[in-house]
């Protein structure tokens, strides 16, 4: 699989290639994350956002011609950022419980930087318009690697229906995580305790 998800259809303006240009797009999605995080759609602007990485509004409409496209990078990003932690999760040798403690741990930590993007991702904005969208992409890889959590479990009644246990099992993940941002509980040591233990219940209810 691809290390990024490809942009095929890019909204932005221009692309950077040398090594100061990116560094210039790469501050300005930081920066937009972190204002759209805080103020939500509403209360995002590209003024503040260009003031927050410390560049002129020039500087930001060279490459983003409006909101939106700053939105769908930002977007972007974040998903690229959830895939990390998920391709990290199978690597080398570990027990099935390893691989699901590395799954919250990372999750988690993917979400506390800006903890109320993601519902502003999903809730307040609208994706950017193409035939393949980076929404799409992302779902395809994201549910099989939670299916290679599936599968790791030994002795697992569910792997024949491993896809759907997947789709089942990401939605729960997902929505403790998201509930916990909004609630401030992300970093709670007992929160992480009870997440891992329903994940490796929903897998092996008589213990691995």
């Amino acid at each position: 699989m691809t290390t990024r998800i490809p942009s095929t259809h890019s909204p932005m303006r221009k692309e950077p290639r040398q090594t100061r240009s990116r560094a210039t797009v790469d501050s300005i999605v930081q920066a937009g994350a972190r204002v759209l995080s805080e103020r939500g759609w509403a209360g995002f602007n590209t003024n503040e956002v260009a003031g927050v990485a410390g560049v002129s509004i020039g500087s930001l409409y060279q490459y983003f011609p409006d909101k939106q496209a700053l939105i769908e990078a930002i977007r972007l990003r974040h998903l690229n950022e959830v895939l990390t932690v998920i391709r990290t999760v199978g690597a080398g040798e570990k027990s099935p419980r390893q691989r699901v403690e590395d799954l919250v741990d990372g999750l988690i930590a993917a979400h506390s930087v800006h903890p109320e993007l993601h519902r502003v991702l999903l809730e307040e904005t609208s994706p950017y318009s193409s035939p393949v969208s980076a929404q799409s992409v992302f779902e395809t890889e994201y549910l099989a690697r939670y299916a290679a959590v599936v599968a790791a479990y030994p002795d697992s009644q569910r792997k024949a229906a491993s896809p759907m246990v997947a789709q089942v099992l990401s939605s729960a993940v997902e929505g403790v995580i998201h509930g916990a941002a909004r609630r401030g509980t992300l970093k709670s040591p007992a929160l992480k305790e009870e997440l891992v233990h329903l994940v490796c219940s929903y897998l092996a209810p008589g213990g691995v």
